[in-house]
């Protein structure tokens, strides 16, 4: 290790120490810090005790703001104590102590990168599940195809980070490709990770399917809506809908094809319609496609209460060109760009294997910017 790999380091353990004070301040750590010394005070009180619902509240908040401030208080004091070694090594020559203060730049990095990380995942539904619904658009068998690549896509995302994915509903194109499909991810913070995939996904590529060996342009819509959780009340009329049954096109044995187990839900007020045909119980299938439309139900809620988040489900746009928010080419050349921030790579096989993550925190970061 020479003197200027020692200073790069240097600088480069600086510039954390900085973005960790920047977040510390825009997190509000400080504001915590005086909420969470009320509350503690707060159980100093004789009566405390006594009110058992009040003590589990109390202590369950107290609780989760020491796992929010307790992190970002500790990086940011080892970081200080870590500047302080670069310093006097430098000034004494000291080689030994060098080489730790360099390899703990590395260390430090991961940790502020987990912990922007969580942060960008603190909305108010972030930690729930997430149904993915996934339409192609006009095109036929290639439109078809590509949404059974985002499907895929998707679905092996979710296995790279140790989410579980339950097929709902997948209807296949005659030929090749899906009409439609609901895949639940489950996990944690499934739903905040995926929100920011809600929108419109643009494929170039020599279609498989032309005998000319053109090149093609199709779309598909994306839509993220998190599994409503016990505690959040959606109000459905049984008047207000009408169900329909059918005998299931997809995949799931013999015994899908031969009984009349798919579920349609139409919400008459609203126009939303929903289906389930994965389970082979008609009951199964009535009660995930309910859990569909609650979801649903929600997002048009939010929307309308929320008309500026452009992410919100009953926030119909074209599935053409102009409203996407990804391209993937693969002709002439190859790249995966998002639109919303600039982010881009060549590596499209490794992005449809599941690597998306660039993309995804990319995007939370923006939200959080407002960049």
């Amino acid at each position: 290790m020479d003197l200027k790999d020692y200073k790069e380091r240097q600088r480069e353990l600086s510039q954390i120490y900085k973005k960790a004070v920047e977040m510390y301040s825009s997190i509000g750590i400080d504001s915590l810090k005086e909420k969470l010394a009320e509350l503690e005070k707060e159980t100093l009180k004789d009566d405390f005790w006594q009110d058992k619902e009040r003590f589990t509240r109390v202590n369950q908040e107290i609780s989760r703001l020491k796992r929010k401030i307790d992190p970002w208080t500790q990086m940011i004091r080892e970081l200080s104590e870590s500047l302080e070694l670069a310093d006097m090594a430098m000034g004494d020559g000291d080689m030994d102590v060098m080489a730790e203060v360099c390899d703990s730049v590395e260390g430090f990095r991961n940790r502020f990168n987990d912990l922007e990380n969580m942060e960008l995942l603190s909305g108010e539904d972030d930690a729930l599940n997430a149904f993915i619904t996934i339409h192609p658009g006009a095109g036929g068998t290639e439109s078809q195809d590509w949404a059974n690549m985002l499907f895929r896509m998707y679905y092996r995302w979710s296995e790279k980070k140790g989410l579980t994915s339950d097929v709902i509903d997948y209807t296949p194109g005659e030929e090749a490709g899906i009409k439609s499909c609901i895949l639940l991810v489950k996990g944690e913070h499934s739903y905040g990770l995926l929100k920011g995939e809600s929108g419109v996904h643009r494929l170039v590529r020599i279609s498989p399917f032309d005998s000319n060996s053109r090149r093609h342009t199709s779309f598909a819509s994306v839509e993220v809506m998190p599994e409503i959780s016990g505690d959040i009340e959606i109000e459905i009329n049984d008047d207000d809908l009408k169900i329909d049954t059918y005998r299931s096109s997809g995949a799931g044995g013999q015994h899908v094809n031969k009984t009349d187990s798919a579920v349609r839900i139409t919400h008459l007020p609203t126009g939303i319609v929903v289906q389930c045909q994965n389970e082979r119980s008609q009951h199964k299938n009535k009660a995930f496609a309910m859990k569909v439309l609650k979801a649903r139900l929600y997002e048009l809620q939010r929307k309308e209460q929320e008309e500026k988040k452009q992410e919100m489900m009953g926030e119909k746009k074209d599935i053409s060109w102009g409203n996407q928010i990804r391209s993937y080419i693969f002709q002439p050349y190859t790249l995966v760009k998002d639109h919303r921030t600039g982010i881009e790579t060549g590596s499209v096989e490794y992005v449809f294997d599941g690597d998306i993550d660039r993309f995804i925190y990319a995007y939370l970061k923006s939200l959080r910017t407002g960049e």
